[in-house]
């Protein structure tokens, strides 16, 4: 069960001040079209590196090792590699890229392959709760980079549950995730309402800035609970956030 303080609006009680008595919400961080897209570069590099990087190293072997032994460990290194840097350039692709022309939809179907192919192994099972339609492309890219934020939160792996409701302008988006020792990374909440608390986004954050600007985007207001369990990571529209309230 939820405590009644674990919760987390990242719209809100992100203040400025010493804790008076009239706080003064600290401003959205804009960054500059170039800066955030090298940062957002820099994290697809950093996702991809590793599997190339095995790739050339099994290449090399091969070209210089005759033992019949080594050369099928290489082999088979470059074809983990490749399957490793595939799947994840898929799944930047619908997560960071532009996926279409402007206004364009992406299958829910294929949202779900990709995420099973990048996230899903021996540890970590994916439920997929979620009708197979076309929603804009914000609204994937906001389930799939919820998705990623739910992969880290669970580094020795664990469930990770997708839930949407709704349809069109009332859809929701639900990602939780729980497993052994389940957290979010310090400072995952202010940088999901783009207000990080050091005033600026390096690479190891831009993705979970990157979030909030999706979310905003399409007008949805995040929010983040801790439970026993694990974390919930949900997506509604604003209006209806503000109606709640």
């Amino acid at each position: 069960m939820t405590s009644p303080h674990a919760a987390l609006s990242t719209a809100a009680q992100l203040f400025d001040g010493d804790g008076g008595e009239k706080p003064t919400p600290r401003a959205i961080l804009t960054l500059d079209a170039l800066d955030l897209a090298a940062l957002l570069c820099s994290r697809v590099c950093h996702d991809v590196i590793s599997p190339v990087g095995a790739i050339v190293n099994g290449l090399e072997v091969l070209e210089d090792e005759k033992d019949a032994e080594m050369r099928a460990f290489a082999t088979e290194l470059i074809k983990k590699s490749a399957k490793t840097a595939s799947a994840r350039l898929q799944f930047c692709r619908l997560a960071f890229g532009a996926a279409g022309s402007a206004g364009a939809s992406i299958d829910t179907g294929d949202a779900e392959s990709v995420t099973r192919n990048l996230i899903a192994d021996d540890r970590t099972k994916i439920v997929w709760n979620a009708p197979r339609v076309l929603l804009p492309k914000n609204k994937v890219k906001l389930m799939l980079n919820l998705c990623l934020i739910a992969g880290a939160a669970i580094p020795r792996g664990g469930v990770i549950m997708v839930t949407v409701e709704g349809e069109d302008a009332a859809t929701c988006v639900s990602v939780s995730a729980t497993g052994t020792y389940a957290r979010l990374s310090h400072g995952v909440p202010a940088l999901l309402a783009g207000r990080p608390e050091t005033d600026s986004v390096d690479a190891h954050g831009i993705q979970a800035y990157y979030t909030g600007l999706v979310a905003r985007a399409c007008g949805m207001d995040l929010s983040v609970a801790t439970t026993a369990e694990g974390i919930d990571l949900r997506a509604v529209p604003a209006a209806r956030a503000e109606a709640s309230a």
